[in-house]
C-alpha cells in the first residue's frame, strides 16, 4: 500500500485495536474544555489503567516505585519472570501522548514496555510524569531527570534488581516520550551521573514540530491517531505561555535551538519514522540535525506505518521494530 493512503494502511490494524483506539480518541476529543484545559475524570473512564503485577504476565512482572508521592512521580519496572544472567541492560522509557495524556499504568503503555521487555530481555524502568495542561514545559523534563538521578543516586538498593548492569543504560520513548528521551538526556550529559552510563538513545516516531508547515504535514494533516490540529493542540498546551513551535523544546535544532550537542557524550542514537506520520519531516530533520552534529545515529524507515503503528503488535512493523531495537540494543553493548 502507499504511504499516501493512510486510512487504507490503518485498516490493517486488527478490529480490537481499532476499538480501542477509536475509544481511546473519543475520550481525548470529549475531555477537551474549550479553555484549553482537560477533563481528567472524563478521559479516566477511556484510559484503563494496568495494576503492577508480582505474578508473571506473559513472562514479566513488574511493580510500582514512587520517586516523589507530591507530584505523582513514580516508576513501573518490568521484569524478566526467568532467571536472567547478569548484566541485563536498562531501558528508561517515556510513555506517549502528546505531553497531556496516558501514563505508566495506561493499558497501552503496560502492554508496550511489557512487550519491549520479554522481545529484548532488557530491564524497563516506565516513567510516570506530570501532564499538560496543569503541568507546562518543563515538568515534564524536569520528572524523567529526576527518575535518572534517583536510578543513579539508589543503585545498589534494593529498588533495582542486582542483575542489571546501570553501566548499559539506553533512553527511549515514542511520540511525546521520544521527546521527552532527547531532552532528558541532554540534561543527564550536562550533568554527569556518576552510576548510570547512558549508551544508547532510541527515539520512536519522536513528537517535534516547527512553525514551518512541512510537505508530511499538508500531505497527511487528517492521518489517522494524530491530526496537524491536534499536534498544534498539544504544543500550545505544553510550551510556555507566549511561545511558538519553533520553541527549542518543540524544534530541537530550529532557530530558537539553544542547545549545542556538539559539546556533549551525547549517545548512539535509533531514530524511528513511519511514512504514514504528518511528523515524518520533522523527525527526519532530528535524525539529519544529529549527524550535522556529528553524533552517531541511525535511521530505521516503515514506508506504510502511522503514528503509534507500535502499539498494535499483530502489525509486521511492530514486530520488525521490536527486532531492530534488540539489535541496536546488542550491537553497543557488545
Amino acid at each position: 500500500m502507499s504511504s499516501n493512503n493512510p486510512i487504507s494502511n490503518f485498516q490493517d490494524v486488527p478490529w480490537k485495536q481499532r476499538f480501542y483506539r477509536s475509544m481511546l480518541g473519543y475520550g481525548i476529543h470529549f475531555s477537551r474544555r474549550s479553555d484549553g484545559t482537560i477533563n481528567r475524570f472524563i478521559m479516566n473512564l477511556f484510559d484503563l489503567k494496568a495494576q503492577p503485577s508480582k505474578q508473571p504476565i506473559d513472562g514479566v512482572i513488574t511493580s510500582d516505585t514512587v520517586v516523589d508521592a507530591t507530584r505523582n512521580l513514580y516508576f513501573r519496572l518490568f521484569l524478566p519472570s526467568l532467571e536472567q544472567n547478569t548484566n541485563m541492560p536498562l531501558i528508561v522509557y517515556f510513555h506517549g501522548g502528546g505531553f497531556a495524556y496516558m501514563s505508566a499504568n495506561s493499558i497501552a503503555c503496560d502492554d508496550l514496555c511489557r512487550n519491549l521487555c520479554k522481545k529484548t530481555g532488557a530491564v524497563i524502568i516506565s516513567v510516570n510524569y506530570r501532564l499538560s495542561p496543569e503541568h507546562k514545559y518543563p515538568s515534564q523534563y524536569d520528572d524523567g531527570f529526576d527518575v535518572l538521578k534517583f536510578i543513579d543516586d539508589n543503585a545498589n538498593t534494593k529498588n533495582f534488581p542486582s542483575n542489571v548492569n546501570l553501566k548499559q543504560c539506553f533512553i527511549a520513548g515514542d511520540s511525546a516520550g521520544g521527546n521527552l528521551a532527547h531532552h532528558v538526556t541532554v540534561k543527564a550529559c550536562e550533568y554527569g551521573l556518576r552510576n548510570v552510563k547512558l549508551i544508547g538513545l532510541i527515539a520512536i516516531q519522536p513528537f517535534f514540530g516547527g512553525e514551518e508547515r512541512t510537505e508530511s504535514e499538508n500531505r497527511l494533516v487528517d492521518a489517522p491517531v494524530l491530526s496537524v490540529k491536534g499536534t498544534d493542540w498539544l504544543w500550545k498546551t505544553f510550551l510556555p505561555e507566549g511561545s511558538d513551535r519553533d520553541h527549542p523544546a518543540c524544534n530541537v535544532f530550529g532557530p530558537k535551538s539553544v542547545d549545542d550537542i556538539r559539546r556533549l557524550k551525547f549517545p548512539a542514537t535509533m531514530v524511528v519514522v513511519g511514512g504514514v506520520d504528518p511528523l515524518y519531516d520533522w523527525q527526519i530533520r532530528y535524525y539529519e540535525g544529529l549527524k550535522k552534529c556529528g553524533k552517531e545515529a541511525y535511521l530505521i524507515e516503515y514506508p506504510n506505518a502511522f503514528h503509534s503503528f507500535y502499539g498494535a503488535p499483530e502489525l509486521k512493523e511492530s514486530g520488525l521494530l521490536m527486532e531492530e531495537v534488540k539489535d541496536f540494543i546488542g550491537k553497543l553493548i557488545k
